[in-house]
């Protein structure tokens, strides 16, 4: 039997005035003249799959993406040759990072459609999201052949070969880039953000001339900043590099609108709720497996440097930073009706805790290359999650990296982050979003003596043989001369540390914060003590 097409409703909305009205107002990013539209129309017409696509793509930029989701699903329900649909659901859930999903369904637009250079754009960057790094570069190879002046085409590309070491490429793909749109910031930055880029005073003036440009963007903006205060920092001329991340900074806060109380109440919230009492009724419950091995703590705080000690052990395999963990607990929370994830977590049942902890195994399993027995989830942000870790792979070992709190968080101060960590753009949030960090640590090294492995960056980097030795002893694993070799690993890597780590150990990164003390006073006030007792926080 034939399908219902897609063609008949699309050529009726063409026809349609509301309908053509809502399309106007949805290319001139007015959604609230949209919606009603749409509303009133699919009250009559509940089954227009050109209405029911409208109103995702209106759901999706509101950032609605499990609804957008839905309504693409309905309208390919209907109309399961509607390629459009199909290629807004590879999009939002690409933004969901279910990039698997994702590519089932690029990869059928693709068959369908042939040639279509947005969705191998987008391939090219799942495919990133998943370790399938050459077939994504020969994406962006052709990409850029066939679209040399396309200048977002040549930093993804940059980006990808940044990932896989090839450097000298990643700079010179960047500098395409640049010569095509001078005034990308993200560009600028991402040059900056290789740590291995001196700026000349040629790429200085471009960039102080590209803030001058007529209606530049605050995005282009703020990119331009954090990259000129690396400049700066390379001149030794302090006060204005700060000058330019506070800048970059305050610009990006505004947009953000952080709340650092919500993070204090949530660990107010799980210290009071997972105690030792907690985790006694708890004994037994969760899945088996002991592949995962979690790094946590804060970004900037040596993570990347452990991770790639340890996947340079011939049992343990790095991925990367995997977003499951955050995406099963929020959802838990949602489903839990009324409630957030750490009520949804004291009430689940021994068969939930062994469901989920499988679950967790099952959707990392495209991460996975190897055979080897053990992989790395390094997400930093997991520290807010021990508490869900522990119930559903109680087997899993967490590593906690630690850094000095001054140097760790002026060094978040000087980032900035693709995505997510909010709380880094403002001096003063950072330092309570550390304190109420060290604040959950400490309590589950009360109520859990000897589940978290703390690794203390600066005496690692000062004795790295003793402190990989401790820390392999802590997985159960013998040691292996490669992990002290660890900067001869070709693997790709993802994050700002990408190049730090592909260098001997060095103390490069110690004491950064101390040209700029001056300027630090609202991050001290928030850290408290913990700046001046540390490393005491270890234990």
């Amino acid at each position: 039997m034939n399908q219902p097409s897609a063609r008949p409703a699309i050529e009726a909305a063409l026809r349609n005035p509301n309908l053509m009205a809502a399309a106007v107002a949805l290319s001139e990013n007015r959604l609230e003249d949209a919606e009603p539209l749409l509303r009133s129309h699919l009250r009559d017409a509940p089954t227009d799959v050109a209405a029911i696509r409208m109103m995702a793509e209106l759901a999706a930029r509101v950032g609605r993406l499990k609804d957008s989701e839905a309504l693409l699903r309905r309208a390919l329900e209907l109309t399961p040759d509607f390629g459009a649909a199909r290629a807004n659901l590879a999009t939002v859930l690409y933004k969901q990072n279910r990039f698997p999903e994702a590519l089932e369904h690029l990869n059928a637009v693709l068959a369908e459609e042939g040639d279509n250079p947005v969705q191998q754009n987008l391939k090219a960057a799942a495919l990133g999201r998943i370790g399938g790094y050459d077939e994504a570069i020969a994406l962006y190879q052709e990409l850029t052949a066939r679209f040399p002046d396309h200048a977002k085409l040549w930093m993804s590309y940059g980006h990808m070969l940044k990932t896989v070491g090839n450097q000298e490429e990643s700079i010179a793909a960047y500098r395409r880039a640049l010569a095509v749109e001078p005034t990308l910031g993200e560009v600028w930055w991402s040059l900056a953000n290789l740590k291995t880029v001196s700026f000349s005073d040629d790429d200085v003036a471009a960039m102080e001339a590209a803030l001058t440009a007529d209606s530049l963007g605050t995005e282009d903006s703020y990119h331009l900043h954090f990259a000129l205060g690396k400049a700066m920092e390379e001149r030794a001329d302090h006060d204005a590099a700060f000058a330019h991340y506070a800048k970059a900074n305050a610009l990006r806060s505004a947009e953000l609108q952080y709340d650092p109380q919500a993070v204090r109440n949530q660990v107010d919230r799980i210290i009071t709720q997972c105690t030792a009492a907690f985790w006694d009724a708890r004994i037994g419950q969760g899945h088996d497996a002991p592949d995962p091995i979690f790094i946590i703590g804060m970004p900037r705080a040596g993570s990347t440097l452990i991770e790639q000690i340890l996947a340079s052990h011939s049992m343990v395999e790095g991925t990367m930073e995997l977003p499951d963990i955050p995406a099963m607990a929020l959802r838990e929370g949602r489903e839990g009706r009324d409630t957030d994830w750490i009520d949804a977590l004291c009430g689940l049942s021994a068969q939930d805790a062994e469901r989920l902890g499988a679950e967790f195994i099952e959707r990392t399993r495209i991460q996975r290359k190897t055979i080897k027995p053990f992989f790395i989830d390094k997400l930093p942000n997991n520290w807010n999650y021990v508490a869900f870790i522990r119930l559903i792979l109680p087997h899993a070992k967490i590593i906690d990296a630690r850094r000095h709190p001054l140097d760790c968080c002026f060094s978040n101060y000087r980032q900035h982050f693709a995505k997510g960590q909010a709380f880094s753009y403002d001096l003063a949030h950072m330092g309570q979003y550390y304190a109420d960090y060290v604040r959950l640590m400490t309590h589950v090294d009360a109520v859990a003596p000897g589940y978290v492995y703390r690794v203390i960056h600066e005496e690692l980097l000062e004795n790295p043989e003793r402190e990989i030795r401790g820390l392999l002893d802590f997985l159960d694993l013998l040691f292996e001369d490669n992990c002290l070799n660890f900067h001869q690993n070709t693997r790709a890597v993802r994050t700002a540390s990408s190049e730090q780590v592909r260098r001997p150990i060095n103390r490069d990164g110690v004491d950064q914060w101390k040209p700029y003390a001056a300027h630090l006073e609202p991050l001290k006030r928030a850290l408290g003590p913990l700046w001046e007792i540390y490393p005491a926080t270890r234990l």
